[in-house]
């Protein structure tokens, strides 16, 4: 399994104490220094109910200060997921990817599934 989490925030503390807890093993990654590549964010996409809006941090101060929520209708996925991939501030998080089942944000029900 890959998680993507960060640090500083509290959210992706408990899913990992979470995953810890459950004795899962997983790989994680830094969502701001190392965020998910285009290919992986497209993989969410295309094989989970998760659309491209529901992988931006909306409530993220970088959403803020980049106006995204008046841009993000205008803008293509693919340049979507460009700038999802080169600003890990702006990817909800965290993010579980086991295979082909996704958790993005934390809901431990949604996890459960995920570590399945």
């Amino acid at each position: 399994m890959i998680f993507y989490g960060y640090d500083n925030c509290s959210t992706c503390k408990k899913a990992e104490k979470f995953l810890k807890d459950s004795g899962s093993i997983f790989e994680k990654n830094d969502i701001v220094i190392n965020p998910p590549d285009t290919k992986m964010l497209k993989n969410i996409i295309d094989k989970s109910e998760y659309t491209i809006k529901d992988l931006f941090n909306k409530s993220g101060q970088m959403y803020r200060e980049m106006d995204m929520k008046n841009k993000i209708d205008n803008m293509s996925e693919d340049e979507l997921l460009e700038l999802l991939s080169k600003n890990g501030k702006l990817v909800k998080r965290p993010i579980l990817i086991n295979k082909d089942k996704f958790a993005v944000g934390f809901k431990e029900e949604v996890f459960k599934k995920v570590i399945s």
